[in-house]
């Protein structure tokens, strides 16, 4: 394993629509809060995904996993982190939500592959943008 020092954090304010009918976050739109985190990161490597398409390849999500610890709440201001951890043959990237109280409140990570859009075959071994992206050797 490959870890980095490739980390970004965004604040966000959880919104009416996020949640059910129990007042607490449907399970499924933390999905959003780790994706506002993973373009915050990418971007500051100069890797968004407009970058990626250009530079040929595409990063779909082919794993994922998430622990939820504690129930987040309708207009709960949180705290959400990805922090790159392995590059070299894929891409995982693991996500940490806390409360404002500091509290960690959600465990997960999300893993992808980059994807050669003119073969549309898989790489096993990350292209060189990526390693160049990140400031590091292949």
């Amino acid at each position: 394993m490959s870890e980095s020092n490739h980390r970004a954090e965004v604040e966000i304010v959880v919104s009416f629509n996020d949640c059910d009918p129990m007042g607490v976050v449907w399970h499924g739109h933390y999905f959003r809060f780790f994706e506002a985190a993973r373009e915050a990161l990418l971007r500051s490597v100069n890797y968004s995904y407009h970058e990626m398409a250009a530079s040929g390849y595409v990063w779909p999500v082919v794993d994922t996993r998430v622990k939820y610890r504690q129930p987040l709440r309708c207009e709960e201001r949180i705290r959400v982190s990805a922090t790159i951890v392995e590059y070299e043959n894929r891409l995982r990237i693991d996500y940490h939500i806390h409360n404002a109280a500091g509290q960690l409140t959600t465990k997960a990570h999300t893993i992808q592959v980059a994807v050669d859009q003119a073969t549309q075959e898989m790489c096993f071994v990350s292209p060189a943008i990526l390693f160049e992206r990140l400031g590091v050797q292949p």
